[in-house]
C-alpha cells in the first residue's frame, strides 16, 4: 500500500516532534518538514524545542535553521522553501511528514496555499487612511467577495486585501476561497490533544528544563537586533526584556509561561476548526500505534481532488 503524506499538528508541548520522529524511524523512506515559524531561525534551538541532533541524524529534517534571527520570515518565504523540499523528497521517491503548530504554515502545505505578492508602495499609501470602515467600503466596491469574508473592523485583513487587489490588478478573492474552506487534501492529518491542566503542566516543565539547559545563554548569544518576527518568539521576548533590565528572571519566565499557555489555547481553536484532522490523546501509551493505524486506514481512502488553492489573508 502506498502511504499518503502525513501531517502531525496540535498545540505546543504535546509531543508532535517525538511522534513524527518515531513514525519516520519506524518506516524509513520518510523525511520530516517542520511547520514551526520560529524553528526556521538559526541559533534559536533550546527555546523552540528543535529536534535533537540524534533525531536529525536518524531522519532528514527540512525547514530548520534556514534564516538568520535578523531576517523577517513569513509564509511566502516558507512556501518557497517548502516547494524546494517537496521537490527533493519526491525526486528521491520518499514521503513527506509535516509536523508543527504554526497553523498558517500547516495550511500552506496541506492545502497548497499560493501566497499573493507584496506591494509595499500600495500598502504604505493605504496605511495613511486611519478610517478602517472607509477602507472596507473601498474593498467592497473593488472586490465584494473578499469584503464579505472579513469583519469591517479587521484592519490588517482589509489592508492586505486592498493591497493585493490594487497592486496585482486582480481581486483578492480570486486567489482562493479563503482559510474557512477545508477542501480535499492528499495529506492525512493527525492532531494531538490533551486536557488543559496536563498541557499547562507540560508547558511549565518544559520552560524549567529549557532554563536549566541554557536558554538564557542562548538568548544572550543571539545577534541583535532581532527581526520583528524572531523578537516575538515565545520565551525569547521575555528573556530579552530581562537582559535589558526590565524585569527579573522569575518575572520573565512567568510571563513566558503565561503567554505560551494563551498561545496553546489559540492553537487548539485554530486546529479544531479543521474537520479533516483525526484527534488522538497525546498521553496515550500506545500513541505511535494509534497514529499508525489512522495513517494506514486513511491512506486506503482515495482523494478525489487536490486541496483547494487558498489565500492567506495577510501573509
Amino acid at each position: 500500500m502506498t502511504r499518503r503524506p502525513l501531517a502531525i499538528v496540535g498545540p505546543t508541548a504535546t509531543g508532535k516532534s517525538a511522534l513524527a520522529t518515531a513514525l519516520a524511524q519506524r518506516h524509513g523512506g520518510v523525511e520530516i518538514i517542520s511547520a514551526d515559524a520560529m524553528a526556521v531561525y538559526r541559533g534559536m534551538d533550546i527555546g523552540t524545542a528543535k529536534p535533537t541532533a540524534g533525531d536529525r541524524a536518524s531522519v532528514r529534517h527540512h525547514l530548520l535553521d534556514v534564516a538568520d534571527p535578523a531576517e523577517e520570515f513569513g509564509v511566502a518565504r516558507y512556501r518557497q522553501l517548502v516547494d524546494e523540499a517537496l521537490g527533493s523528497i519526491d525526486a528521491a521517491h520518499r514521503l513527506p511528514l509535516l509536523v508543527g503548530g504554526t497553523g498558517l504554515y500547516v495550511r500552506a502545505v496541506v492545502d497548497d496555499l499560493r501566497v499573493p505578492g507584496r506591494y509595499p508602495k500600495v500598502a504604505a499609501d493605504l496605511a495613511g487612511e486611519p478610517d478602517t470602515a472607509k477602507l472596507h467600503d473601498r474593498l467592497r466596491r473593488l472586490d465584494p467577495a473578499a469584503a464579505v469574508r472579513m469583519e469591517p473592523g479587521n484592519r490588517r485583513r482589509v489592508l492586505r486585501a486592498l493591497e493585493v487587489t490594487i497592486g496585482s490588478g486582480r481581486p483578492f478573492s480570486s486567489f482562493g476561497p479563503g482559510l474557512a474552506h477545508y477542501g480535499p487534501t492528499r495529506y492525512v492529518q493527525i492532531g494531538l490533544e490533551i486536557d488543559r491542566g496536563s498541557l499547562d503542566a507540560r508547558i511549565e516543565e518544559r520552560y524549567d528544563d529549557q532554563i536549566r539547559r541554557g536558554f538564557l545563554a542562548e538568548v544572550l548569544a543571539l545577534p541583535q537586533p532581532l527581526s520583528q518576527t524572531a523578537g516575538q518568539a515565545l520565551g525569547y521576548r521575555e528573556l530579552l526584556a530581562h537582559l535589558r533590565g526590565e524585569r527579573s528572571l522569575d518575572e520573565a519566565i512567568d510571563e513566558a509561561k503565561t503567554r505560551t499557555r494563551r498561545f496553546a489555547r489559540r492553537q487548539q481553536r485554530w486546529f479544531r476548526r479543521d474537520p479533516r484532522i483525526h484527534w488522538i490523546d497525546a498521553g496515550a501509551p500506545d500513541l505511535v500505534d494509534r497514529a499508525e493505524r489512522i495513517w494506514e486506514a486513511e491512506s486506503e481512502i482515495e482523494v478525489l481532488a487536490e486541496g483547494s488553492k487558498c489565500d492567506t489573508g495577510g501573509a
